[in-house]
């Protein structure tokens, strides 16, 4: 792959480091992928390769960097409550400020032909979802973003089209909060949900146990094609 990392500015002039990962043709629509709270590890660098194999140019920023630069952790016992504690105090709104200086950045750059997305997963779906309301990206994917239902008071601020997938089995995201989420969205032509029965929470990342082939395939497909049409 035609990897890199940046250097972004960000909103109050200090600097954070984002993965760019650029496509076999060196030009495209540009995606902001937005970690789960492991931060940009193999994982992500690997969904941000992915998505670049698919033409996009892409941004995976490191979204903890005022806590701890560049933190890249696994899915065990050791690495999993330093996660959890990195994202319980995570200044929310410094990262969506950040979030929107990526987008930004990555709008400006040369190799970006036009459009500017975001996908997020898990923590980073929540994000997607606020970055969305921010006006900063054309289209938005949330991936099972946990605490979007305390957000609702933004909904309305969501112009652009906006993607949601949810597990059915979530553990950390009951149906009720998913309900809540399609409320606030109900009778709006730019929101789009999909709930994948029998998963958990998780589904995409194959580091992790919960891990689901089927459904990813199946959530990664439909993201593509949405994504083919929402910044085309």
């Amino acid at each position: 792959m035609n990897s890199s990392t940046l250097s972004i500015t960000s909103h109050d002039g200090q600097q954070f480091d984002a993965y760019l990962s650029l496509p076999p043709t060196g030009r495209g629509p540009g995606l902001v992928i937005i970690q789960e709270i492991w931060g940009v590890n193999e994982h992500i660098k690997a969904v941000a390769d992915q998505y670049a194999m698919d033409g996009y140019v892409v941004l995976a920023p490191d979204v903890f960097w005022r806590q701890e630069a560049n933190v890249d952790l696994k899915y065990n016992e050791t690495d999993t409550p330093k996660a959890f504690q990195l994202m319980t105090n995570l200044d929310e709104a410094h990262a969506v400020a950040d979030l929107v200086s990526t987008a930004n950045a990555l709008r400006a750059r040369p190799e970006v032909s036009g459009k500017v997305g975001s996908i997020g997963f898990c923590m980073g779906g929540r994000l997607s979802y606020q970055l969305a309301a921010s006006g900063a990206v054309d289209a938005a994917v949330c991936y099972y973003g946990g605490g979007i239902q305390n957000h609702l008071d933004k909904a309305a601020a969501v112009k652009c089209p906006i993607l949601f997938h949810y597990a059915a089995l979530d553990g950390y995201i009951p149906a009720t909060a998913v309900a809540d989420v399609k409320k606030a969205f109900a009778g709006r032509a730019n929101a789009q949900f999909h709930v994948y029965e029998g998963v958990d929470h998780g589904f995409n990342c194959w580091g992790r146990p919960m891990y689901q082939q089927r459904a990813a395939a199946l959530a990664r497909g439909r993201t593509l094609a949405w994504l083919s049409e929402q910044l085309a």
